[in-house]
């Protein structure tokens, strides 16, 4: 209050996107929408976006890494291992001591991936055995349209690339439910428990071949089908990565088209928004840096996953090209004067089950980029939860910018949470924040985002990068 009794205090509410936007700007959301639809559709397995993202950083000037001696300011590169996770980069005038700006996504997905021996025939039909990636709501999975996705290494050590379903003139695959006429025991089971893992098996054949002495011929007509198509034999299946996901399209949400439904958008939308922002950017004072990474959904393990040495190794290599002298300290002060965004989805308010959400500390679809202080559940475990400091470069940041932006939590504190890799970019020393685009239906097969957040989320990244 004012010595006049005038209230002086602002109150906060978060804005719709929709309400910040000239018509320009209105269209500028929906023209980099169709881009990132089409992304989707195109990066359906981790392997198809680093492919994507690799494709689409040649365009933009990127090198690989591997091809430099000496970076100097302006150099744009980028790395891959093992075709799964990458990072790119764009040299900054400043000194790298001085830190980078980072922004780390993951490209993986839940999903089904087909065991090492599965493939089965069963009352007159050929099925995949499958073990779900990620958590999933398992019964979310059935009596949809499947497309197969991924690499076999034959037995000479070739690699084979699969993709079946995503086309309109490819057959599909699906996961038969029970019909309800004989679900009455199912019916009474908890939802977890009415479909269980063993029973994600994928049908993919019911034409037997025509030698009627063969042992398993439903069987053995799929294993020819592959054979005569790619080559590949029933061993193949131990040396492949194989993965079951909805063979449907991206689509516009909405009779206004204002959001996007897809498969994949945890995290993918959060990857191609990044990788526009740095795509864009002509020259910048701290070294920005693009991750992508693999694993996340189950733990960020692995050699492509986050608690790997990849990104040290690739910010190793960048001071080995940039630097006169090199040493492991020297790496260390870089990534220990870093600043990152944990670049992740979180959970936008379902109108239908708002008992789960805080309503005073909820996102909401179309009211731009959300930001978390810290993630986790109850205790906020799992969580780096930024520092004060850091939330206001970054709140500072987006307002200066124009970036619509919302904070809240993900969900009651005892009803659930999540993690992302925020803990680990922080475990080098650097601040981070978890900023990302809201979902509804997250890992299940259509994801819905609002068009407004996704554009705000890439500005967001894009003044990051810059900042």
């Amino acid at each position: 209050m004012d010595d006049k009794g005038k209230s002086t205090g602002e109150s906060y509410e978060s804005k719709h996107v929709w309400d910040c936007l000239n018509e320009t700007g209105r269209q500028d959301v929906m023209k980099f929408c169709e881009k990132y639809r089409d992304f989707l559709d195109e990066a359906k397995t981790e392997r198809d976006a680093v492919d994507a993202i690799i494709a689409g950083a040649e365009i933009g000037g990127f090198t690989s890494l591997t091809e430099q001696i000496r970076l100097v300011p302006g150099s744009r590169v980028y790395s891959a291992r093992h075709g799964k996770v990458m990072a790119m980069a764009v040299i900054g005038s400043e000194p790298l001591e001085k830190g980078l700006n980072v922004i780390g996504s993951h490209i993986d997905a839940p999903r089904l991936d087909l065991k090492p021996r599965p493939l089965y025939q069963e009352a007159g039909l050929a099925l995949f055995k499958t073990h779900y990636y990620g958590g999933i709501k398992k019964y979310q999975w059935v009596s949809i349209p499947l497309s197969l996705h991924g690499v076999v290494f034959t037995k000479e050590g070739k690699a084979v690339r699969i993709a079946i379903g995503s086309n309109d003139r490819d057959p599909v695959f699906t996961i038969a439910d029970l019909l309800p006429h004989l679900a009455k025991d199912q019916m009474e089971k908890k939802m977890s428990d009415a479909v269980s893992g063993e029973a994600l098996n994928v049908l993919v054949g019911g034409i037997p071949v025509e030698n009627r002495d063969a042992k398993e011929r439903l069987k053995q007509a799929v294993l020819d089908q592959l054979n005569a198509r790619y080559g590949l034999i029933e061993e193949d299946f131990i040396s492949a990565e194989l993965e079951a996901a909805p063979a449907f399209p991206a689509r516009d949400v909405g009779f206004d088209r204002s959001m996007i439904g897809g498969y994949g958008q945890d995290d993918r939308v959060c990857a191609f928004t990044s990788l526009q922002a740095i795509l864009e950017l002509d020259s910048v004072g701290r070294t920005a840096v693009a991750l992508f990474a693999d694993k996340e959904e189950i733990g960020s393990v692995g050699n492509t996953g986050m608690q790997s040495v990849f990104l040290a190794n690739f910010i190793a290599e960048l001071a080995g090209c940039s630097l006169p002298q090199y040493s492991e300290l020297t790496v260390r002060r870089i990534l220990a004067n870093s600043r990152a965004l944990s670049a992740d989805v979180t959970a936008g308010t379902n109108p239908s089950y708002p008992e789960v959400m805080d309503k005073h500390n909820e996102m909401l679809l179309g009211h731009g980029t959300a930001f978390h202080k810290y993630g986790g559940g109850g205790g906020k475990r799992s969580s780096s939860d930024a520092n004060a400091e850091f939330v206001s470069f970054v709140r500072q940041l987006f307002n200066k910018e124009g970036v619509v932006w919302q904070t809240g939590e993900l969900g009651k504190v005892d009803q659930g949470g999540g993690g992302t890799i925020a803990y680990l970019l922080a475990q080098y020393g650097m601040d981070v924040l978890d900023c990302g685009v809201p979902l509804l239906g997250m890992h299940s097969p259509f994801e819905v985002a609002h068009k407004g957040d996704i554009y705000m989320t890439y500005k967001g990244y894009k003044a990051f990068f810059k900042a």
